[in-house]
């Protein structure tokens, strides 16, 4: 748990989840219960599509010298199961060669036949501007990079798509700014586009609540107060905010030609 990107909106940061995430522990013996399940799933006929990346970020740094990521990919090739990806690291492409023979052999659950990929791979923004990224995100791969790699995966015949999650309150919300995101998604041959509201969490200082108003103050100070007006006594932003939102997000997307679902 615990991922080494340390975005400052990351919503672990002072939540059930987890204090921080700028520490974190490796699950050693991974491989071995990953294959423990699958075979005993394969067993039973009972097929499933995988997610990998819902809790921390499947490419790390460390990935690069533990490549544990890679040898759960090799499990579920075994296993023929069809996997989806979440990510913000070009560090994916490195396992390419996996990702093609899983997305020609995996063995889709009855209910997703109809699915053309077996692979789906989306990648996660909170921004498409790389000096914003450098700020929000400074230890993840750059958006410019992960959108080389969407382009790239998409090319490839695989399912690919972004998570625009969380989008910035004030900063990169308002209509022109959720143009900017499906013309450049688009652009770079994403299949869809799922939004999402920013959350805040805890107050202490290491908490994703505080980093982020640190991160507004320091860089966004005219619009500090009406973030924080967004978030008080709340964890996240009201209902109407979130519907006018998504509602505008959907508009976009319908407009362009790209969904807001994945399948």
């Amino acid at each position: 748990m615990g991922c080494s990107f340390d975005c400052v909106y990351c919503y672990i940061n002072g939540s059930k989840y987890a204090k921080k995430t700028n520490s974190y522990y490796v699950k050693s013996n991974a491989c071995d219960l990953v294959y423990n399940k699958l075979k005993k799933l394969s067993r039973n006929h009972e097929r499933a599509f995988l997610n990998l990346g819902s809790a921390s970020d499947p490419y790390m740094e460390i990935e690069k010298e533990l490549e544990l990521t890679r040898e759960i990919l090799k499990i579920f090739l075994r296993f023929k199961y069809p996997v989806h990806i979440i990510t913000k690291s070009d560090l994916i492409l490195r396992d390419m060669d996996i990702l093609k023979k899983l997305n020609d052999t995996a063995v889709l659950p009855d209910d997703l036949k109809n699915l053309k990929s077996k692979v789906c791979v989306t990648f996660s923004f909170s921004t498409v501007d790389d000096d914003l990224a450098s700020l929000v995100e400074p230890n993840a791969p750059l958006p410019s990079q992960r959108l080389k790699a969407m382009n790239i995966l998409a090319n490839e015949g695989f399912h690919v798509g972004a998570a625009l999650m969380p989008i910035l309150p004030y900063i990169n919300d308002d209509s022109e700014n959720l143009e900017n995101f499906v013309r450049v998604f688009k652009k770079n041959n994403a299949g869809y586009l799922i939004p999402g509201a920013l959350s805040l969490f805890g107050s202490s200082e290491n908490s994703s609540r505080i980093k982020y108003y640190n991160f507004v103050k320091s860089n966004f100070p005219e619009v500090l107060d009406d973030v924080k007006d967004l978030f008080y006594n709340k964890e996240y932003p009201s209902n109407r905010y979130q519907n006018n939102l998504y509602r505008k997000t959907a508009a976009i997307c319908k407009k362009q030609g790209i969904k807001t679902t994945m399948v």
